[in-house]
């Protein structure tokens, strides 16, 4: 969930090149004036060679969508990991500090690490990742969040609802279908968060392959920008694909992995497809909220549309369905 403090429907009007090579340049940084937009939707992420062929990313954080202390502590999470030598890329810290500020901007600056998508058919490379998480989570184990946010069916799920419902975008003609199977995947989610009760700790929180890049090293992690409070399963279960037989067989050598270094709590197995939902109804709410950000309709021109919204009712029919019938993944 987001901690919206405002509402400002072009936070990025203002960014221009001449702002964002001035940002580095105020701290005694060099750029050449070479740089390139990296892909971000939330957030604009610059890749900017200095004077000398050094690069850094500048990431520049959407103005309105998390206070300074949430933004601070997900950086002192990510030095925590990089401390204990997890393989995540933390954020420079100049004169102290990590987050800056420029014209108007909150940014951070970061070092330039390359990679690769994790060939995630590789069973060497799941282990090698179950690996990196059993030790990500058991240092987030450690310590508490205060200000990020708790991975719950209210702040993901009906938080986006009511977003969406405001919003007036679900066409007349779907309302009533598409509401309707949306709160009832949320009260069987809700049903099945509780009864399994799992621990909640410090999380990456999106932990899509796209956050993992990957070299002859092995893995790193980036991007903890969503970063949250819940169960461990949250960043697993995006890590899984393809027939119910191969998501098993992934789901074990990640766990062999995980438990090299942590233990797992095999109740949460029955989260993954909660999960699932909760992040497809999230989705559709982040959408919603952004639309008005003029480099939404550019990148996703077929939301808003009637068959978006007719093809989430049979998503989220199948979606209730699964939750409802089909037996947990079992190692």
């Amino acid at each position: 969930m987001e901690t919206l403090l405002s509402v400002d429907h072009t936070p990025y009007a203002g960014l221009t090149p001449d702002v964002i090579l001035d940002a580095l340049a105020a701290l005694g940084l060099q750029p050449s004036g070479r740089f390139i937009a990296l892909n971000s939707y939330e957030n604009r992420v610059y890749q900017i060679e200095l004077e000398g062929g050094e690069y850094v990313v500048v990431k520049f954080y959407r103005g309105g969508r998390w206070s300074d202390d949430t933004i601070l502590e997900e950086h002192a999470y990510a030095l925590e990991l990089a401390e204990q030598g997890i393989p995540m890329i933390p954020p420079r810290v100049i004169d102290g500090k990590t987050l800056l500020t420029h014209a108007g901007f909150r940014y951070a600056i970061y070092p330039r690490r390359g990679g690769r998508p994790p060939e995630l058919e590789h069973a060497d490379v799941q282990e090698q990742l179950g690996r990196m998480l059993g030790r990500m989570h058991a240092v987030g184990r450690l310590q508490r969040f205060e200000h990020r946010p708790l991975l719950s069916v209210m702040n993901y799920g009906r938080v986006a609802i009511e977003a969406i419902e405001q919003s007036g975008f679900v066409p007349t003609h779907v309302q009533h279908n598409y509401f309707f199977i949306a709160n009832e995947l949320l009260t069987m989610m809700e049903d099945r968060f509780a009864a399994i009760d799992a621990r909640s700790i410090r999380l990456h929180g999106d932990c899509h392959p796209g956050n993992i890049l990957w070299t002859d090293a092995g893995p790193h992690m980036v991007d903890l920008d969503d970063c949250c409070t819940g169960p461990a399963m949250q960043d697993l279960w995006m890590l899984l694909s393809g027939t119910r037989e191969e998501m098993t067989k992934q789901l074990r050598t990640l766990i062999d992995g995980y438990e090299t270094f942590n233990e797992f709590d095999y109740s949460e197995f029955r989260l993954i497809e909660a999960l699932r939902g909760l992040r497809l109804i999230h989705y559709s709410g982040w959408l919603t909220r952004r639309w008005q950000d003029p480099a939404f309709p550019h990148h996703f021109p077929w939301f808003n549309t009637p068959r978006y919204w007719e093809e989430q009712v049979n998503i989220l029919r199948e979606q209730f369905e699964t939750l409802q019938h089909e037996p947990p993944l079992k190692l």
